[in-house]
């Protein structure tokens, strides 16, 4: 992620997009945590997301993990008054094993906040936020597709990769590969932008 990138998900019109549109869509989607949920955000940046995980979806306690040192400093800064119900490590999505020391199963709620698109093997991140969901556990994600990736502006002031970038429907398929089943419909804005929630399997004698 470049200065650019960094400076528009830290501004204050991100943010209100974030917290008044994107946010409730979710909402809509997926509903709040119950009591006492343990939440993971990946790609926490500054800490904004874990924050309205807290306020807006209700988790109990959430972990969060950004590649940036600088990000966790800051992260750490914004939400210093959750005290000890937030745990933050320097890592990556796609190994939250060593990040987090994340087992299978520990997490009722992971939340991507337009992350994903940035991991240049994406598809194991989708895999390992499965394997850490509970049975059960929903997945909140907010998305770029390809389409907005090949648009000029994005091309000339941001930096993704430029290899295996998926489309809605990529993604979504992916999604129902790992067994995660859409709670509702998307949203879906011009092609560009993807939002959902989906929810891991129960296994079949606990019930739906």
């Amino acid at each position: 992620m470049n200065r650019v990138e960094t400076a528009l998900l830290n501004s204050a019109p991100r943010r209100w997009v974030q917290r008044f549109y994107e946010t409730e869509a979710l909402l809509r989607c997926g509903g709040r945590l119950a009591p006492g949920s343990l939440a993971l955000e990946i790609g926490c940046g500054s800490g904004y997301g874990v924050q309205l995980i807290f306020d807006r979806f209700g988790a109990g306690s959430v972990d969060a993990v950004d590649l940036d040192p600088a990000m966790i400093n800051r992260a750490r800064r914004r939400l210093a008054r959750y005290g000890d119900r937030v745990v933050l490590a320097e890592g990556s999505a796609t190994d939250l094993g060593d990040a987090l020391c994340a087992a299978e199963d520990s997490y009722d709620a992971v939340f991507d906040f337009g992350i994903i698109h940035h991991i240049p093997n994406w598809r194991d991140a989708v895999s390992e936020l499965t394997r850490v969901l509970t049975p059960g556990g929903r997945f909140y994600f907010e998305e770029v597709t390809a389409h907005a990736l090949a648009r000029p502006t994005y091309q000339r002031f941001l930096e993704h990769p430029t290899e295996d970038r998926f489309t809605a429907e990529h993604f979504l398929a992916e999604l129902d590969r790992h067994g995660l089943a859409l709670l509702g419909s998307t949203t879906r804005i011009q092609g560009d932008f993807l939002l959902g929630v989906a929810a891991k399997p129960c296994p079949a004698n606990g019930g739906t």
